[in-house]
């Protein structure tokens, strides 16, 4: 029934127009016609992001999206730094870390955070 139709991902933010510099500076998104009250759409390839207003914003400490760059991931994550991005650094069992960037054998892998700590998820996996 789901299967073929595309999925918005959805992020919270306390306040989108603290948050619009972020998503559209930082990250490079382009707004998908005008917000909409407390609610902004952004376009990724082909998906919707959808970034709202809710006293809820940043509680999830889990990631929230993730963009599966394959190739493209070094000069993304490059060009992300060079933007202000703050990259986040765990320690996961089995894997390694080289500055920014953690390692999973091939797999190269990286994760910022918004302004209200939703966390985000680069990847080398995939392909842009």
């Amino acid at each position: 029934m789901l299967a073929d139709i595309d999925a918005h991902p959805t992020l919270a933010v306390r306040s989108l127009a603290k948050a619009r510099p972020f998503y559209e500076d930082v990250l490079g998104l382009k707004p998908v016609g005008a917000a909409m009250g407390s609610v902004q759409n952004y376009q990724a390839g082909r998906s919707v992001l959808v970034v709202y207003e809710s006293e809820f914003a940043g509680t999830n400490r889990a990631t929230g999206v993730t963009w599966p760059l394959g190739a493209a991931f070094d000069q993304t994550v490059a060009d992300l730094k060079a933007r202000g991005a703050r990259f986040e650094h765990y320690d996961i069992p089995g894997l390694d870390r080289e500055g920014d960037i953690h390692l999973a054998g091939e797999m190269r892998l990286a994760w910022i955070t918004d302004p209200d700590g939703n966390i985000i998820h680069l990847g080398s996996f995939g392909g842009a």
